[in-house]
């Protein structure tokens, strides 16, 4: 018996031993188009990823097998009709699919073999990806409106009712629109997105989404609801940013294929055409920039379901296509992430009362309420409070030009019903707030369970963390992130309420700290989509993207419209993948060309400027000159890694020729000073690399002098407040930027915590009477800062995706402990140390299948350079005096 139990433990063991081993590295994080099983992908070559969970050190992949076919089962068994990689003797963890062709509306089954450092085999999960239309020329549906024009303010509601005579087996439905939507099945909303689909230059471009409504499909009658938003394809509001002339503004219209799989195989389309039937309802007017109207009283309840009596609806009409690109809309959708309760309720009287969620975000609120018939309630949201408790909206309010009082600013209007408790929220409009004052036309009683908050932003995955010893700097990050989820609704833009547009220096000025924090790389593909549709033949960007024609002025110029060239670019940097890099490629070359035509001595003074700083103005020729630089730089990198061999030569040379225009003109070797000597002045040229190589370490002291002269205060505008930390943190001068980064008086970042700011602003001054929105994003370098200047984690630009990972951490005094996390396409990269008096520990994560290389500051007794595999590492340090 006792022999018998020891064996049973030793194959327990053994056993055990084997299953770890089988599972110490297998592939995870399938994604198809950097998203998880999508649905509707329209690519006919999708991209193919997948990460390594493998904890053993040094871990690495030796090669990868990809199988992609139409039965699951075959798959698991790796047989792929589709597409077999066979054995590739590479660690790549991205593929651009090469198989058969694929067709439209089809389900592909996918999985990855791969062997380990010790040739052993393992398999992923298997994951898929759908099809969609493929082709315009797919789509049975028509585009159809309730032949209302333009002005005409009530929302349109669609309905259609239908039979199936069979066992539906699988049901997906695909809608576009011009404007917005929400679709309903039965009653049932279908999907949680907000503000779908996305917008864009609807005069060229178009996005339908796809849902799987196989549980909302049921045997026999059913019915379709379709209500449209007006969106930007519609603005009825007027504001100084023209879209209210948009050469594509008309009604909202929408098309729709709902495609159905029965149990025999066959298939039948219900189509959006003439004989569904519109009406309008309660949804009295809908404003993407100010806020909704809504009359209870006019609800149409179950307009959405089988037995609604339709009889008084009419009929719609055929609507022309917006563009001739109407594609999958392959974007993390925007989302209610986050729900808020008031922390406080400030009651004025008894029909005013103020919620404030303590919390600036973009969103809307939801209430629920009951009333006597016709109450009207008016719900004002807004960032700031007069003294008197009532919301100051003259912050945000400013470019609103209405026409007399119907339209109110970021004010919903609620009509009650006097039927029970009627509920609203805002459903194809968003604001910029922290207060909500509501106003009752007759005597009412709230509390916090009547009105919540929602922060709705693009859903984007969080893939870092900063934690630190210091309270400041953990609100810092935590504000930075709040003011980019803020401005993330399908496209980067400057601010959720005063104007909501995709300002280009704005997106690109925040970019690193954007993929430090957030998976956003759908969301920038999206956007530079925008980019190439707005662009002009010569080469010429708008400064907002998408527009409807603003933005063609005399300065939309480097400093802004460098998206073109700098984002791409910190894609391809952060996640391994060119194809934006190469998307836009042409364009950056158009771009790079039109400012090359009007620069014949190399200098360029097209640009912004340093917007919004301190005091100090910043030459800017300089500045936009750089811009100029960095883009011809980046397009001879993107040429060089195209294999374009003569646009790489050109453009190389063309750099140097911009480079050596700037120095000459611009910097005193003697004195290592940039034009003035500005703190901006010296920083961008330091951060950008245009300083020569023999000037930057006197370049950089100068900096460093100019920040201590001012008390380690900033006094910059956008594009110093860029530069300053990278420039001195790379230079020598950690810590001078550290001091600068947690300062908490005038004029810094810790400046606006102190005195309460939950997100980022848009002036230093607190007391500014211009430029004064309360959630911006255009200083937010500061979040992304953190990870490099202090926990030190780049990518290498030759093994980007952080294949390989360049380690410069810097140990700065005034923190006794630091962590930086950040989940990269191979995995988390954790940059983590701890001060005990000149004691250092440093401890490292290095994720499967990369590297890293470890430099040391000059600061540390052991200092040099360490080659790092895979895996966890801890050292300990001894800190020199400084």
């Amino acid at each position: 018996m006792k022999i018998f139990l020891v064996s049973a433990i030793a194959l327990l063991s053994c056993n055990a031993f084997f299953a770890q081993n089988k599972e110490s590295c297998k592939p995870q994080n399938l994604s198809c188009e950097h998203l998880t099983n999508p649905l509707g992908i329209d690519n006919p070559n999708p991209r193919l990823s997948w990460m390594i969970n493998d904890p053993r050190q040094g871990a690495t992949q030796n090669a990868y097998q990809i199988v992609v076919g139409k039965d699951s089962l075959e798959v698991v068994n790796n047989k792929g009709n589709m597409w077999d990689t066979g054995r590739k003797n590479a660690d790549a963890i991205l593929a651009t699919y090469a198989g058969k062709t694929l067709e439209p509306f089809s389900r592909y089954y996918w999985k990855v073999n791969v062997w380990d450092k010790d040739g052993i085999q393992s398999s992923s999960d298997i994951s898929s990806f759908e099809t969609g239309m493929m082709n315009m020329k797919n789509w049975q549906g028509a585009w159809i409106g309730d032949g209302r024009n333009k002005d005409y303010k009530p929302a349109p509601y669609f309905r259609k009712v239908f039979d199936t005579q069979k066992k539906v087996k699988s049901a997906r439905v695909s809608i576009a629109a011009a404007g917005l939507y929400e679709l309903y099945i039965n009653g049932e909303k279908i999907g949680n997105h907000r503000l779908d689909p996305m917008y864009t230059r609807f005069d060229r471009r178009n996005y339908y989404v796809t849902f799987d409504v196989t549980p909302q499909v049921q045997n026999g009658k059913n019915a379709i609801g379709v209500l449209l938003g007006n969106g930007w394809y519609n603005h009825q509001s007027m504001g100084v940013w023209d879209f209210h002339n948009a050469p594509w503004r008309n009604r909202p219209a929408f098309c729709m294929d709902l495609r159905l799989t029965y149990e025999d195989g066959t298939t039948e389309v219900i189509p959006s055409e003439r004989d569904w039937k519109t009406s309008s309802g309660a949804l009295i007017f809908n404003s993407i920039y100010t806020a909704e109207h809504y009359d209870a009283r006019l609800e149409q309840k179950g307009w959405n379901t089988v037995n609604f009596d339709d009889s008084k609806w009419g009929g719609v009409r055929y609507r022309p296509v917006p563009s001739q690109n109407v594609t999958a809309q392959q974007v993390r959708p925007i989302r209610n992430v986050t729900r808020f309760e008031a922390k406080t309720i400030n009651k004025i009287n008894d029909t005013t009362y103020v919620f404030d969620f303590a919390q600036n975000m973009s969103g809307v609120t939801q209430l629920k309420i009951s009333g006597e018939e016709g109450t009207v309630l008016r719900l004002k949201h807004g960032e700031r409070l007069y003294d008197n408790g009532h919301i100051d909206m003259s912050n945000i309010d400013v470019y609103h030009r209405p026409v007399d009082s119907s339209d109110p600013f970021q004010t919903d209007i609620v009509i009650l019903s006097g039927k029970g408790e009627d509920e609203f929220m805002a459903r194809f409009n968003y604001k910029g707030f922290r207060y909500v004052e509501v106003t009752s036309s007759k005597p009412i009683q709230l509390d916090s369970s009547n009105l919540v908050a929602f922060f709705m932003h693009s859903d984007v995955p969080q893939v870092g963390e900063i934690n630190t010893s210091s309270d400041l700097v953990n609100k810092l990050w935590w504000a930075t992130n709040n003011a980019y989820l803020s401005n993330l609704m399908g496209f980067p833009t400057d601010c959720p309420q005063r104007e909501k547009n995709g300002w280009t220096g704005d997106g690109h000025l925040a970019i690193e700290t954007a993929l430090y924090n957030y998976d956003g790389i759908t969301v920038y593909e999206k956007w530079l989509a925008d980019h190439r549709d707005e662009q002009q033949p010569n080469g010429v960007l708008p400064d907002i993207i998408p527009t409807g024609g603003w933005g063609y002025g005399t300065e939309n110029g480097l400093d802004w419209t460098s998206t073109i060239a700098i984002i791409p670019w910190e894609i391809y940097m952060f996640y391994g993948d060119s194809k934006l890099l190469a998307d836009c490629y042409e364009n950056m070359k158009r771009y790079v060309n039109y400012v090359d035509r009007r620069s014949p001595e190399h200098l360029t003074s097209w640009g912004r400027g340093d917007w919004v700083p301190v005091k100090s103005r910043s030459n800017k020729e300089l500045t936009s000159s750089i811009y100029f630089y960095v883009d011809t730089k980046i397009l001879a990198k993107a040429a060089k890694l195209f294999n374009k061999q003569d646009d790489y030569i050109y453009y190389s040379a063309l750099a140097e020729k911009i480079k050596d225009a700037i120095n000459a003109k611009y910097l005193n070797k003697e004195t290592g000073i940039y034009a003035s000597g500005t703190q901006t002045e010296l920083s961008v040229p330091l951060q950008w690399g245009v300083v020569p190589e023999e000037s930057i370490s006197k370049v950089a002291q100068s900096l460093a002098d100019k920040v201590k002269e001012a008390g380690f205060h900033l006094d910059v505008g956008v594009l110093g407040a860029k530069a300053i930390l990278n420039a001195l943190s790379e230079n020598g001068h950690v810590e001078a930027a550290y001091k600068v980064a947690a300062q908490n008086t005038y004029p810094s970042w810790g400046w606006w915590i102190v005195n309460g700011a939950t997100t980022l602003l848009e002036n230093w001054d607190l007391k500014a009477e211009r430029d004064i929105s309360d959630n911006h994003m255009m200083f937010g370098e500061i979040g992304g800062w953190f990870y490099k200047g202090v926990g030190g984690i780049f990518p290498d630009e030759a093994q980007p995706g952080f294949k390989h990972i360049i380690l410069r951490p810097n140990f700065v005094e005034g923190l006794n402990h630091f962590e930086a996390k950040h989940k990269s396409p191979y995995g988390l990269i954790v940059s983590k140390w701890e001060r005990k008096k000149n004691t250092i520990t440093y401890t490292v994560e290095i994720p499967a299948n990369s590297s890293a290389t470890l430099y040391l500051p000059d600061y540390v007794k052991e200092k040099g350079t360490q080659k790092l595999e895979a895996g966890k590492h801890s050292f300990k340090y001894t800190l020199n005096k400084r």
